[in-house]
């Protein structure tokens, strides 16, 4: 295996820890910053290192800090002491190995070898991303059921319920998909999405399959037991639901999970119906053979999104009484962010000055478009966040009713429409 192929896969390996695990404190804080906004309110904005506050980000890792350090107690009443231990592992290690099948961009071809661009390159596609989101399920029966407690018991109980009830309808939505696209592997997918409808509308799958799209995407909202799915964990009505005997680093392990399977979900959802990391209007070999406006459209974009950045901060950041310490901070990271966007213009004009080559426009385009993936993965996640702080969470008559009576039989009357229209389109 040739150095840059290593190179490729420990790049590939490092995006999806940070994606899946690493970016947990800064859901939480967008979560907190998110739901304060829409409630009127401030947030976290107290916690602080030195003058650096980070708009809040600082709580967040305290948090973080504080479950690590946190007395890692058992309840003396436990009987099933290892399936106690091993439940918050198994969703966790279940909602992160969901994003190893995630393509963060085209296939890079560097010096004529082909090298995936996937954390765990397979040929099992959104099966692998199927499997594993099912599976995390298992990690909250056996906190419930281990941890002695009828609250704990009756989420997991919940949970089960509900797995099974909308991973049929999940699955379902997935065989118009496959149908549609001819394919399980997910980059056949995304380069499937390429091109417009009209000249206009981009092919993307929500365009071609609007319908399992809807179903798709409120099933995976119920697969990550987040609201208005999160009556696993009521806690109007089960205290903490499975975890409620859970603390320290074992409760962080539930915590991290959640935010892993809401990481997979946005990532698979974009990835299915929204072009991954496929930028509209312009495919893989439009970036390659126009690469030098594309480097100058960012050149001329990216000072002015660096200005619009540090005006926000600044009118966001103003000193409050004798307290100067917001102003410092924003002071120190307006300088950190022009001289990075310096940077960055500067070895970009030396791209367009120098040349790049066929290896470095194969590598500037996957740049492009891991940049574009990150940018709708985002959006995503923050509908994900949206819609926790806005729907009310269902009952659990209205949550099967949902998804046996209304999902099933409309992804059902999907695969009719979706495989009649293939036969007549193929014939």
């Amino acid at each position: 295996m040739s150095t840059s192929s290593i190179i490729i896969i420990i790049a590939n390996i490092v995006i999806a820890v940070i994606l899946a695990v690493g970016l947990t404190p800064v859901f939480v804080w967008w979560e907190r910053r998110i739901s304060a906004f829409m409630q009127d309110r401030s947030g976290p904005n107290r916690c602080h290192i030195g003058p650096f506050r980070l708009g809040g980000v600082i709580q967040s890792f305290a948090d973080m800090l504080k479950l690590i350090f946190k007395e890692d107690f058992t309840p003396s009443h436990i009987k099933y002491k290892f399936f106690f231990t091993i439940a918050p592992v198994i969703v966790f290690m279940c909602s992160f190995l969901t994003f190893a099948a995630i393509p963060f961009a085209d296939v890079l071809v560097i010096d004529g070898k082909e090298n995936i661009m996937q954390a765990i390159p397979n040929k099992l596609g959104i099966m692998w991303f199927l499997a594993f989101a099912g599976l995390s399920v298992y990690g909250i029966i056996l906190g419930g059921y281990s941890s002695g407690s009828k609250y704990g018991l009756l989420g997991s109980i919940r949970a089960s319920a509900q797995v099974i009830s909308y991973e049929a309808a999940m699955g379902l939505a997935i065989i118009s998909m496959l149908l549609s696209y001819g394919s399980i592997h997910l980059t056949d997918i995304v380069n499937a999405q390429t091109g417009t409808y009209f000249g206009i509308v981009p092919m993307w799958g929500i365009f071609i399959q609007p319908l399992a799209a809807i179903i798709f995407i409120i099933c995976a909202f119920a697969e990550t037991n987040r609201a208005p799915f999160d009556l696993a964990e009521g806690e109007s009505e089960l205290v903490a639901g499975y975890h409620t005997e859970y603390s320290a680093m074992r409760f962080g392990l539930f915590q991290v999970g959640e935010y892993s399977a809401m990481s997979a979900s946005s990532a698979i959802i974009v990835t299915l119906f929204f072009g991954g990391y496929q930028i509209p209007w312009l495919d893989t070999q439009a970036i390659q053979g126009n690469m030098n406006y594309v480097i100058l459209a960012i050149i001329i974009l990216l000072p002015i999104k660096i200005f619009f950045l540090t005006k926000w901060m600044k009118k966001n950041n103003k000193a409050v009484g004798s307290n100067k310490s917001r102003e410092k901070e924003t002071k120190v990271l307006t300088f950190i962010f022009w001289a990075l966007a310096i940077s960055i213009m500067a070895i970009l004009i030396s791209f367009l000055v120098v040349g790049l080559g066929t290896n470095g426009v194969n590598i500037a385009t996957a740049v492009i478009q891991i940049g574009t993936f990150l940018v709708k993965f985002f959006m995503m996640s923050f509908v994900y966040i949206w819609v926790r702080w806005t729907v009310l969470r269902f009952r659990y008559d209205q949550l099967q009713m949902l998804g046996w009576k209304v999902l099933i039989p409309l992804a059902l009357l999907n695969i009719v429409i979706t495989a009649i229209f293939v036969v007549v389109r193929g014939s």
